[in-house]
């Protein structure tokens, strides 16, 4: 079988996207607005698709029903079968995104049957005045909440933070959050699409209608505590691979690669290699290789026992820890 693949992205436009999901992918397209490239889905209706090589055209649930756990990883393919785990996206945020929030799995599967939203953002770039909301400042109450929403001052206790290229959020579900304005960002979260939005600036969709909010739905998915710290830290000096952020649902890290690099830390599920930065050549058990640059993602299978890396670039790497699988 083929051990790297390369997919197709679904590029959507939005009330609040940009114009650089283009450049940074190098991508020409007549598409405006464009907020999100999802790089690697297996949401229904929007399943990633194989562009090259032998199994061009399979959706990604055609590839693990094709593969199975040489693709994905035994302990991977036994939890979650044909269904891919995670959602890759590059977002490009040209105006704050809507204050909202993902449920856990107990409160997804018992209203949407669905597995519920952890997702992290890694900043690839942000502009001078871009911020970020992650969590709340302030304790308050459900009832505070509702409150808050309906006089518009939930902004007030929301946690914001000033974003630059390299920072790290890390936003298990039920953390409130958004993305302001200015930021490009990559995303790595739980194959799940649903989202609560609770205030939304009382912004007109691109069908001038009012965006529809979730207010109610959104008080028993939110965690209302205060936490120390809302960006992760990390080495960010650090060469080679360096760990961002581990979950029970994704193992994260980045990568920075001069010259030449083996990965050491091959997990047993497949790794997903963003390429944020540069060029290099991902060459897999010496049988076959691919060239990746800035933008572009692939997947390599879990069967691969080698991967290294060849040029000079900066990427972030996504698999499924063991853990999760159990």
């Amino acid at each position: 079988m083929n051990k790297i693949f390369t997919f197709k992205p679904y590029l959507k436009p939005v009330v609040w996207g940009g114009d650089k999901i283009k450049e940074f992918k190098n991508i020409d397209t007549d598409l405006a607005n464009i907020g999100e490239s999802w790089e690697i889905s297996g949401v229904p209706g929007h399943e990633s698709v194989v562009d090259s090589g032998e199994d061009r055209g399979l959706t990604i649930t055609q590839l693990i029903d094709k593969y199975g756990a040489d693709l994905v990883g035994e302990e991977v393919y036994r939890r979650f079968g044909d269904s891919f785990p995670l959602l890759i996206k590059i977002i490009d945020a040209r105006d704050n995104l809507s204050v909202q929030v993902h449920p856990d799995d107990e409160l997804a599967g018992r209203r949407h049957n669905s597995p519920g939203k952890t997702e992290m953002w890694y900043v690839i770039d942000a502009d001078d005045n871009a911020d970020i909301i992650s969590g709340l400042s302030k304790e308050i109450t459900p009832y505070e909440y509702r409150s808050r929403v309906a006089d518009n001052t939930i902004t007030d206790v929301l946690a914001c933070h000033k974003s630059h290229p390299g920072d790290v959020f890390f936003l298990p579900a039920g953390r409130i959050h958004a993305i302001g304005g200015g930021n490009l960002i990559a995303e790595i979260q739980q194959t799940s699409d649903i989202t609560y939005r609770v205030y939304d600036y009382d912004r007109r969709g691109l069908d001038g209608k009012p965006r529809q909010l979730h207010v109610e739905e959104a008080v028993d998915a939110i965690d209302y505590r205060v936490y120390d710290n809302y960006v992760t830290d990390y080495d960010r000096a650090a060469k080679g691979e360096v760990p961002l952020v581990k979950c029970n649902y994704f193992d994260v890290q980045k990568i920075t690669v001069n010259g030449q690099l083996s990965l050491q830390h091959l997990s047993e599920s497949f790794t997903a290699l963003i390429c944020i930065d540069g060029r290099c050549t991902v060459d897999v058990d010496r049988e076959a290789a691919c060239d990746i640059s800035r933008g572009h993602t692939v997947l390599v299978a879990a069967s691969a026992r080698s991967v290294t890396l060849t040029g000079n670039a900066v990427l972030i790497a996504a698999s499924v820890p063991r853990d999760s699988a159990k």
